[in-house]
């Protein structure tokens, strides 16, 4: 069962079956939002989606950044990305024909940020999610 079901561009529905949010922020106990602080931030995320999702291919969706404030601090100028960090594991029907559609899924586990904490659902979702080469970036697997 998938807690909803989003509408790519191209036209393939995707089940979104697990998804883990966070603050994009929570935690930081010093500093400032920049540009060290988001690349580490989005490694870890890419870590944790490894870690939680060893068997499929990841992909991460660039998130806008914000430059809020003209001066720059010890690390650079303030830098905000969205405030939700998502980590969440997609499927659909296989993408190779041959494969049987009753045995076969495709998946993929993305890494995306956001404004809210709303699931994204049917063609709601963000366009940069919808916008997924799912035909390039999934991989078939076997059930």
């Amino acid at each position: 069962m998938s807690l909803t079901r989003v509408i790519l561009t191209s036209g393939r529905s995707v089940d979104l079956t697990e998804l883990r949010l966070s603050s994009t922020y929570g935690g930081m106990l010093e500093g400032y939002p920049c540009k060290p602080v988001n690349d580490m931030r989005i490694k870890g995320l890419l870590h944790t989606a490894e870690r939680a999702f060893p068997t499929g291919p990841i992909h991460f969706v660039a998130p806008p950044r914000e430059y809020p404030d003209q001066y720059a601090g010890a690390f650079g100028p303030v830098e905000i990305l969205p405030p939700v960090a998502c980590v969440g594991s997609f499927r659909s029907g296989p993408l190779d024909p041959a494969h049987d559609p009753v045995l076969y899924r495709s998946g993929l586990t993305v890494v995306w940020f956001q404004p809210t904490t709303e699931v994204p659902d049917e063609c709601e979702a963000d366009a940069d999610l919808r916008d997924l080469d799912w035909a390039e970036l999934a991989r078939d697997y076997e059930l």
